[in-house]
């Protein structure tokens, strides 16, 4: 056992019988200034930030702005800076990479294929992201077993090549009804588009409605083959940007 295996090995062992916030606050005392915490105003992800602020927890709070994100996840996330007196960080895609992909390909080129997408979701999230965790120690997510079969065998705290971070997983393992309860109990701002049948919100045109008894992640990219469906942000091994052939 290496040592990043024995530090998630006893990491894990602290965690027994702790509360989400008292684990958090263990984190943020061993890890100091080194815990941050990714929100794309999800139900899940505001649950998160409610425990952080409302706690005040030493943890970074970043959103990634990829530019084509739904109108109401915009007002989702100024109505979360207003409710906690907050100011969650954005990163944004790199704009040179990005009006070079667009310019070659087209705004809508990730209908075309797979690798079009791929690289789309590559500029605009997984570089982002790693400008983000940078620096950092431990990676708070929003991820629920219940979000895909991939997801279901997860441990709480796992260890992420790819960005070199250990990633802390806090809700894996509530229930829908659970996120649900937790939002109106506490008086969360959340994203209207959950009331509409949304429940995987990304950007807006790689984002729809399901339908009652669709899978989870039916309502991302839709037009691709179920088991394609991961746009980089959350794999277990290091992560190549996919290159995308020109028109």
């Amino acid at each position: 056992m290496n040592q990043t295996q024995q530090l998630i090995a006893q990491l894990l062992y602290q965690s027994d019988g702790l509360s989400v916030t008292a684990f958090l606050k263990l984190l943020t005392d061993q890890f100091l200034g080194q815990v941050t915490f990714s929100s794309s105003f999800s139900y899940e992800d505001q649950a998160i930030t409610h425990e952080i602020l409302s706690n005040q927890l030493p943890v970074k709070i970043f959103t990634l702005d990829t530019g084509r994100m739904f109108p109401e996840t915009y007002s989702v996330w100024s109505s979360t800076n207003a409710a906690y007196q907050t100011h969650i960080k954005a990163y944004y895609p790199d704009q040179d990479k990005l009006q070079e992909f667009v310019e070659a390909n087209g705004p809508n080129s990730f209908y075309e294929s797979v690798d079009n997408r791929k690289t789309c979701c590559f500029i605009r999230k997984v570089e982002p992201l790693r400008k983000a965790l940078a620096g950092n120690a431990i990676w708070i997510t929003g991820l629920r077993a219940a979000h895909s079969p991939d997801r279901q065998n997860l441990p709480i705290l796992e260890w992420d090549e790819a960005n070199q971070i250990i990633k802390y997983h806090p809700i894996l393992h509530w229930t829908t009804e659970e996120v649900k309860n937790y939002i109106q109990k506490n008086k969360v701002p959340y994203n209207p588009l959950h009331d509409r049948g949304f429940v995987s919100i990304g950007c807006a045109p790689c984002t729809r409605a399901i339908q009652p008894g669709e899978d989870f992640r039916a309502g991302r990219w839709w037009w691709e083959d179920a088991n394609k469906k991961e746009c980089g942000l959350h794999v277990h091994e290091e992560v190549v940007a996919p290159v995308a052939p020109n028109p």
